[in-house]
């Protein structure tokens, strides 16, 4: 019977169960990462894939097994794509939601609505070690368009800003259930489990 435990190179308990959940019919079990793994390795990739191998080969190192990872973030048109893989510090290296949030406002106050374009992309990678290479690797985007005043309290990061037109709502406004279903983080992760589904020995 083949090892089906994998680390998920995070220690975000929601992001973790949200994995488990897409995982248990695989029949995997998802670690998180130990907490003596409080120093978060480099990210000092240029793309998101990049930034999740760095992530997930530090997570295979530490453990020992397999690993996954993920980077997302926001790419907004009217900016030439930022802030993209510096998402979660766009605002500085100790930036809250709220630093950023407030910082893309500002860089969007004279966009018309027509050029607020933007989308949400999370890349997913899976390790076998920590020298495999032939990582499986997925990706997942969701467009919508940048707000210009946040709305909603759920969600995390730029929800609130990331308004779905066809919805009607922004992100941080939708249940978890249906964003799970429309997110690009759950389209990664459903991508990537088809990919282990078929990978991984029975």
């Amino acid at each position: 019977m083949p090892n089906r435990q994998i680390v998920l190179a995070s220690h975000n308990a929601g992001k973790l169960a949200e994995l488990q959940t897409l995982l248990d019919p695989l029949g995997l079990q998802l670690l998180a990462l130990p907490k003596i793994s409080a120093v978060a390795p480099d990210e000092t990739g240029k793309t998101f894939v990049e930034n999740a191998l760095i992530k997930a080969r530090a997570a295979a190192t530490l453990t020992g097994l397999p690993a996954i990872a993920d980077d997302s973030g926001i790419c907004v048109s009217a900016l030439g794509g930022a802030p993209g893989v510096h998402s979660a510090r766009f605002a500085g290296a100790a930036a809250s939601d709220a630093d950023n949030n407030r910082l893309l406002l500002q860089h969007m106050h004279d966009v018309p609505p027509e050029a607020r374009g933007a989308e949400f992309v999370c890349v997913l990678v899976y390790l076998r070690g920590a020298n495999d290479p032939t990582p499986l690797i997925a990706t997942g985007t969701w467009r919508g368009v940048i707000a210009t005043t946040p709305r909603g309290a759920a969600g995390f990061g730029y929800d609130p800003l990331f308004f779905v037109p066809a919805l009607g709502m922004t992100s941080a406004e939708l249940a978890r259930e249906q964003k799970n279903v429309l997110s690009h983080r759950g389209i990664a992760a459903r991508g990537l489990v088809a990919q282990l589904a078929m990978a991984l020995p029975t």
